[in-house]
C-alpha cells in the first residue's frame, strides 16, 4: 500500500522524466574550463597532487567501508518524525512516508549544506591555490554526506554498499555531460542485487572518476579563487553551486527510484 495514489506518482515520475531530458550536460564554458587545469597540472605544486590523491583514495574507501564519510542517521530520522506527526502521520519507516515529507526534509537539509558549503569555500579561498589543495576534498566531502543525508530521506540505508554506490552515481551524473548521464541512468536503472553492484565497480571504477572530473569541472572558476582574498567570494559561490547541482541530482535519483518501487507495489496489488 502506498501514500499517494498511483496517478499521483505518475505525474511525479513524469516531472523527474523532463528534468532528466532537460540534463544537457556541460556548457561550452565549462568545457574550456578543463583547459585551464590541463595547463596548470605542469605548475602545481606537489601538495596540490598530493590532496587529490588522497581524495581520490578516501572516496575508494568510502565506496568499501563508508570511510569518514559516515553520518549519524538519527538526527534525520528525528526530523522526518516531525514532519510526519505536523500532519497527523504515524512515523514507523522513512520509506513509508508520503513525498512530500520527504522532500520537506530533503530541501531542509540542502539549504543547510549549501550554507557550510559556501562558509568551506570562503574560508578556503583566503590562501589561494595552496588552500585550493584542501577545497576539493573538502566540497567531495561535503557532497558525499549530503547524499547520504537525502539517501536516509528517501528510505534508504547509506551503510549498504550498493547505496555508496548509488551516491558515487550521483556524484558522476551531476558533472557528467549529455552522453554520460545517459549512460548513468541506463545503469541506476540496472543496480540491484550484490552481483551487479560488484560489477558496477569493475566496469567504470567511478570513484577516480569522480575525482577527475571534480577537479577539472572546477576550471576557470576556480582560477579566480586562487587569487589570494578575493578567491573568497568566488569560492562560496562555486562552492554553493557545486553542492546545490549535486543535492539537485540526488535528490531527483532518489526520488525516481522511491516512485518506481511504489508503482511496481501497486502494480503487484
Amino acid at each position: 500500500m502506498t501514500v499517494e495514489s498511483k496517478e499521483q506518482l505518475e505525474n511525479e515520475l513524469q516531472a523527474i522524466n523532463k528534468w532528466e531530458r532537460e540534463q544537457n550536460g556541460m556548457g561550452i564554458f565549462d568545457k574550456l574550463g578543463r583547459l585551464p587545469f590541463m595547463l596548470l597540472d605542469k605548475i602545481t605544486p606537489k601538495v596540490v597532487h598530493e590532496k587529490l590523491g588522497m581524495a581520490l583514495n578516501e572516496l575508494g574507501s568510502f565506496i568499501q567501508s563508508g570511510g569518514q564519510y559516515l553520518i549519524s542517521e538519527r538526527s534525520i530520522q528525528e526530523q522526518l518524525a516531525r514532519e510526519a506527526r505536523a500532519v497527523s502521520i504515524p512515523f514507523v519507516r522513512a520509506s513509508e512516508l508520503p513525498l512530500v515529507t520527504m522532500d520537506k526534509v530533503a530541501d531542509s537539509l540542502v539549504s543547510s549544506r549549501s550554507k557550510l558549503a559556501a562558509v568551506q569555500g570562503a574560508t578556503t579561498g583566503i590562501g589561494g591555490i595552496f588552500t585550493l589543495a584542501i577545497d576539493i576534498p573538502a566540497i567531495l566531502g561535503i557532497s558525499l554526506k549530503v547524499l547520504q543525508e537525502l539517501s536516509v530521506c528517501y528510505g534508504y540505508d547509506p551503510k549498504e554498499k550498493q547505496e555508496r554506490l548509488f551516491v558515487v552515481k550521483c556524484l558522476q551524473f551531476a558533472s557528467s555531460d549529455i552522453v554520460g548521464k545517459r549512460v548513468i541512468l541506463d545503469e541506476l536503472a540496472q543496480l540491484s542485487g550484490s552481483a551487479r553492484a560488484d560489477q558496477a565497480i569493475s566496469q567504470i571504477q567511478g570513484w577516480r572518476e569522480v575525482v577527475a572530473s571534480y577537479r577539472d569541472n572546477f576550471g576557470w572558476k576556480k582560477l579566480f579563487q586562487m587569487v589570494p582574498v578575493a578567491g573568497m567570494v568566488f569560492g562560496a559561490w562555486i562552492n554553493r553551486g557545486t553542492l546545490q547541482d549535486v543535492a539537485e541530482a540526488g535528490k531527483m535519483l532518489y526520488r525516481k527510484r522511491r516512485i518506481m518501487e511504489r508503482l511496481e507495489s501497486l502494480g503487484n496489488d
